[in-house]
């Protein structure tokens, strides 16, 4: 299969509401469980379409929680970004299996765990707070 860079451009485009924005996710969201097999036959990958489409819903449950606008287009716009590289065969196999695949939640540490890294993220200020 030919890369054709331009099949999937679109005109960057900001939504003027919430319904608009919601819509625009739907789309997006209907074109990686649409995109699916065809990954899974680009890349060679050792999994089903079916395991592929649950990880994309991972990936859009993860940020369901999102209510700010601007962040909501920030989200469109790397949605739409990575399934354009994506379909471009502009990853690596790798960078499919191990960005789209694998969970990013990192498992939860007690409270020894963390003191023995010699660290509490939970007690970490940031340096601009002006607390000492």
């Amino acid at each position: 299969m030919t890369t054709i860079p331009s099949r999937l451009a679109q005109v960057t485009r900001i939504s003027s509401n919430p319904a608009e924005a919601r819509t625009r996710v739907i789309d997006l969201y209907r074109a990686w469980v649409r995109a699916a097999p065809e990954i899974v036959e680009l890349y060679a990958l050792p999994v089903t379409p079916a395991y592929v489409r649950h990880c994309i819903r991972q990936k859009f449950e993860a940020n369901r929680h999102v209510t700010d606008q601007r962040a909501i287009e920030v989200l469109l716009l790397k949605g739409r970004q990575d399934l354009q590289e994506t379909l471009n065969i502009w990853k690596q196999p790798d960078h499919v299996m191990g960005i789209l695949l694998q969970p990013n939640e990192r498992p939860q540490r007690s409270f020894l765990q963390k003191f023995y890294e010699g660290r509490d993220e939970d007690a970490v200020r940031p340096a601009a707070s002006g607390v000492v």
